[in-house]
């Protein structure tokens, strides 16, 4: 990402230019109340504002009544409009830069009483007791070393829904036949058109090193299904949206909750993973 933030802002007067340069550098182009942006020539173009309307048109209008995690949330730029839709929205980031960029634009946005940041890892979340209705876990998935830790731990926290959004691998085949059993031997599938696979990226990718992995769209798909989502769409490129699956029988209801409580520092009763062979 360090390729991407940007040095050069839009704004009505020197001194507001002064004032929102202090503040960066910046990677959400915010369309600040005045007229000015934050990030007016990124390499992306209007980032975020093209992607949130590929989604838009697939989220609930209204939302008054919802509680929304906004993951790696960055200046805010997804915040602001789930709060403009009447969630309550927490965003959480690891950067202190960005939310420091995040609290400063709620207050330009007049949204303080409605949103609210803190820095936390995705992982974190494993041990909170909040739950949301809605989740946006877009643009980090990728940067997480431990992608299906780092998963898990939101599924736990999802009501209603996530919105899912990761840098893939090219590909939009699914392979037919993943659930048959196989032997220890039977693995010529493994590399067939479609197989869930996660491609691992063992140097800096786009310039950013902590560029992990890029699933490709059957891996994303059978990851999603592996933590107890049920996928309901695909609505643009590489974004889909799930719920959780009351009736799905893998995580988290049976084999690898004992290796996820230990995995996040949680204690472990034998009846946690009772339903667990081998």
């Amino acid at each position: 990402m360090t390729d991407l933030l940007q040095h050069f802002v839009s704004a009505p007067s020197e001194a507001r230019e002064r004032e929102i340069l202090a503040l960066g550098p910046w990677f959400h182009n915010l369309h600040l109340p005045d007229g000015a942006q934050t990030a007016p020539h990124s390499a992306l173009g209007d980032f975020p504002a093209w992607k949130w309307a590929e989604l838009a048109p697939h989220l609930p209008e209204d939302l008054g009544g919802w509680t929304a995690l906004d993951v790696g949330c960055n200046a805010g730029f997804y915040s602001f409009e789930l709060a403009r839709r009447g969630a309550r929205v927490t965003g959480i980031d690891v950067e202190p830069l960005f939310l420091r960029q995040a609290e400063w634009a709620a207050r330009e946005f007049g949204m303080a009483d409605r949103v609210r940041f803190r820095r936390a890892q995705v992982y974190d979340m494993a041990r909170s007791p909040e739950r949301f209705d809605l989740v946006l876990f877009m643009g980090v998935f990728y940067h997480l070393r431990y992608p299906m830790l780092g998963l898990d731990a939101l599924t736990g926290v999802t009501d209603r829904l996530m919105v899912f959004q990761t840098l893939t691998a090219p590909g939009d085949a699914v392979h037919a036949d993943t659930a048959r059993p196989r032997d220890i031997l039977d693995r010529a599938d493994f590399t067939a058109p479609g197989w869930p696979t996660l491609a691992f990226l063992e140097h800096p990718f786009a310039g950013d090193p902590t560029n992990w992995f890029a699933p490709n769209r059957a891996g994303v798909e059978a990851l999603l299904r592996s933590s107890g989502m049920r996928i309901v769409s695909n609505p643009a490129h590489e974004i889909w949206l799930c719920e959780p699956d009351r009736d799905a029988t893998a995580w988290p209801r049976g084999a690898g909750r004992a290796e996820f409580l230990a995995a996040t520092g949680q204690p472990w009763r034998p009846a946690d993973d009772a339903v667990r062979g081998g």
